[in-house]
């Protein structure tokens, strides 16, 4: 049994965090929070996220009370840079596992982040889902076998209410083939527009489509003379993630401190 809490329970991931939890056999719901000063603080965690039946569980607007008393092995964190770092800071002061799958941490959060990992085990990766983590491994394999010769760009369309752009899963993406090409992060072109002139050789182009409601996708582009090889993630709806954030959460718990990522957890590093 992995004892559980789960942040930010009246937005889209956490409550979807809630109920897939709650459907799993060794996943107990501990504690929830939701964001300070919430008018939902006090209710049920079950009733806030929206499950049409009590969880048992008191909805706190503060992770250092959800987790007295709780004894957690493990918090699930899909909130926002500022409040994750929070909660990271919370967790490495009580010695509890954190699995974050928040997005959009400049390098000072993300040093943050490394920091607290030096006394608690946390999982951060920009995309949990199982598919997309794996996708990320072939392209890198793909950029290695197709070499120099292929053109290649990354491709990402999100919703509307997106915040962050390029989204951390085509940035991670762009990463891993920056290191499979050998080449450096000033080959990344994100944007371009009037006389750009013929394209650079080496250069790894990262777009970003807003709109609608879409989910996520991501493409990655491999451009050759006379064919071209395209490998694409779609996401239909948000369960993916949140059951990759849970197998995180299961892997985690009772881990050396120490800062890892999906390709931890599946098992995937050091793999060709």
């Amino acid at each position: 049994m992995t004892r559980t809490v789960i942040t930010g329970i009246s937005g889209r991931m956490g409550s979807t965090l809630v109920r897939l939890a709650k459907a799993a056999s060794d996943l107990p719901v501990v504690g929830a929070t939701v964001r300070p000063g919430s008018p939902l603080a006090g209710q049920d965690a079950g009733l806030v996220a929206r499950l049409g039946a009590p969880l048992d569980v008191i909805a706190h607007d503060d992770l250092g009370r959800a987790l007295d008393g709780a004894k957690a092995d493990v918090v699930v964190d899909f909130t926002g840079p500022e409040a994750t770092l929070h909660h990271a800071k919370v967790c490495a002061e009580r010695g509890v596992a954190l699995v974050v799958g928040t997005t959009g941490f400049t390098p000072e959060g993300r040093a943050q982040l490394e920091a607290h990992a030096k006394r608690i085990p946390i999982v951060a990766a920009p995309n949990m889902s199982v598919g997309v983590n794996l996708v990320i491994r072939m392209a890198a394999e793909l950029a290695r076998v197709l070499g120099p010769s292929f053109d290649v760009e990354v491709l990402e369309a999100h919703h509307r209410m997106k915040k962050d752009a390029p989204s951390g899963t085509a940035l991670k993406l762009a990463e891993v083939l920056v290191d499979a090409l050998g080449r450096s992060k000033d080959d990344l072109t994100f944007a371009r527009e009037g006389q750009t002139g013929a394209r650079p050789p080496g250069e790894i182009g990262v777009q970003a489509l807003r709109g609608g409601d879409v989910v996520g996708e991501h493409t990655v582009y491999f451009f050759g003379e006379g064919e071209r090889i395209e490998l694409t993630h779609r996401a239909t709806n948000r369960d993916q993630f949140a059951q990759g954030a849970l197998r995180a959460a299961r892997w985690v718990a009772g881990r050396a401190p120490g800062l890892y990522d999906m390709a931890d957890v599946l098992g995937l590093q050091g793999k060709t």
